[in-house]
């Protein structure tokens, strides 16, 4: 009798045999999707796996969180992988693994993609009642790898009871003569909804409008981006790009220049000199005028 123990079949945290059949159906909408190459996926995970990681999200109460507050956001951030609950710990690892970004490549037809193990400007995100992100496009490359092009964003959301007329639709929007003109797609942040999108000059998206959520509610989800590699001198840096609307009046829309200013001064010394995020959001708080 063999006294060799069995191995165990690790937990497959992303349902790819749910996800292959549809994938060429689904690359041609994203492909087609306006106004940028975006899909949104219902039921992304399993059910139980996406309730395990709402109920772990941990709430915003220790200093590990980054608070973004400046002219353009209003919302609070965790990159660091070692204090993700186990549950969202090893789900952002199989987002990262090289099996999923194969399968994210085939998705989106952007090959050679690599996932980021550092959460540059991702990981764990949440806003409370008055939150709110700009309409903006995003950086392009990464700050501590210059030759590393951004491509791909991943947004997983991880709201169970959220409720629509508390806001928080994730909005992209359409330029139109070279200035913006209107939203084109808008989706609520639904628990275990995932918004891939390819992130270029056309992925202007944000939620501008400040959350009426009750207090003690958030905004929560997971967010991971993916990267291709460049040569040297290739990539055209620039930071996170933010946009007034329309409706916006004279008064903000020159507060949004402004801070964008400050955001792409502040992005320029990050890169240059390694800055942490937590003193990123300090210093821009004091630029803005915020504490």
């Amino acid at each position: 009798m063999s006294t060799a123990r069995a191995v165990q079949a690790p937990i497959r945290l992303f349902p790819y045999e749910r996800w292959a059949p549809p994938l060429p159906t689904l690359a041609r909408q994203y492909r087609d999707n306006k106004p940028c190459p975006h899909i949104l996926l219902r039921d992304f995970l399993d059910r139980e796996v996406a309730m395990e990681m709402a109920q772990q999200f941990p709430q915003a109460s220790t200093d590990a969180w980054t608070q973004y507050k400046h002219a353009n956001e209003n919302k609070l951030g965790m990159a660091k992988r070692q204090l993700f609950p186990p549950t969202l710990g090893s789900v952002t690892d199989e987002l990262n693994s090289p099996e999923f970004v194969a399968w994210i490549s085939k998705l989106t037809g952007i090959p050679d993609l690599m996932a980021d193990p550092m959460l540059e400007g991702g990981g764990l995100h949440q806003s409370g009642r008055g939150g709110y992100l700009n309409v903006h496009t995003d950086f392009s490359m990464h700050h501590f790898h210059r030759n590393w092009r951004r491509r791909v964003n991943l947004i997983l959301y991880l709201n169970p009871a959220w409720q629509e007329e508390w806001g928080g639709s994730i909005e992209l929007w359409e330029r139109k003569d070279g200035k913006m003109a209107r939203y084109a797609a808008k989706y609520l942040p639904l628990l275990n909804h995932a918004l891939i999108f390819t992130t270029d000059e056309r992925s202007l998206h944000g939620f501008p409008d400040p959350l009426t959520c009750p207090e003690g509610e958030s905004r929560k989800s997971l967010a991971l981006y993916y990267y291709t590699v460049e040569q040297a001198g290739k990539v055209v840096g620039h930071s996170t790009d933010y946009f007034a609307r329309p409706q916006d009046g004279l008064g903000k829309s020159a507060m949004i220049w402004l801070d964008k200013k400050a955001v792409d001064l502040y992005s320029r010394a990050k890169a240059r000199f390694g800055f942490s995020d937590e003193f990123a959001s300090k210093v821009l708080g004091f630029l803005s005028g915020k504490k």
